[in-house]
């Protein structure tokens, strides 16, 4: 079990898929949200949660002030813990589950998200990483904020251009790096910040 660490649904319990997810740790998650919280980057947000899992970082984000969240996941464990934990927050009114593969439904995604968060399996190919950041542009609010998660030991993401890097930032084996709908050209890389 992992739980909502703040806000509106702060200290409740979320069901975990038993096999083929890698939550995000309470201390990861609590250093995103308050870079986030920090930045404005929350209130009132349109959110996309890749690779949800248990859902654990949209719901976050929803009880932290966003407006709604879509959470995607393709295994059919993960959608039916995402729909369990949706129904037992009762937040069927501001939460779309799809079950789907992150490239097809980014590949058919209408309207703009203000914050996507991204935390594929550590062992996903950077080609199809890369290729899911590419897919992100069109639906991206100006502004918007990306987080993508990964290991410390894979290979550094390729940026399209209509994202830039901001930051990055490790804790332990996982490396956080945030960035903003924008042109890659025009930002330096904060690393550590």
């Amino acid at each position: 079990m992992t739980r909502i660490i703040a806000g509106q649904y702060g200290g409740r319990r979320l069901a975990v898929p038993q096999r083929g997810t890698r939550p995000t740790t309470d201390r990861v998650r609590e250093a995103l949200f308050s870079r986030l919280d920090h930045a404005d980057e929350l209130r009132d947000a349109e959110v996309l949660d890749l690779f949800a899992g248990s859902g654990a970082l949209g719901l976050e984000a929803l009880s932290r002030g966003a407006r709604r969240a879509t959470l995607v996941d393709s295994a059919p464990a993960a959608a039916r813990v995402l729909q369990a934990n949706v129904r037992d927050l009762g937040l069927a009114s501001t939460v779309r589950v799809v079950k789907e593969k992150a490239a097809s439904f980014l590949a058919r995604a209408t309207g703009q998200f203000d914050l996507v968060l991204i935390d594929p399996p550590y062992d996903l190919p950077s080609a199809e990483v890369d290729a899911i950041l590419a897919a992100l542009v069109p639906v991206l609010a100006p502004g918007a904020a990306v987080v993508l998660e990964g290991s410390t030991r894979a290979q550094a993401p390729q940026w399209p251009r209509g994202i830039a890097l901001a930051a990055s930032k490790d804790y332990g084996e996982t490396r956080l790096f945030y960035a903003h709908a924008g042109d890659p050209e025009s930002s330096e890389v904060a690393s550590g910040t």
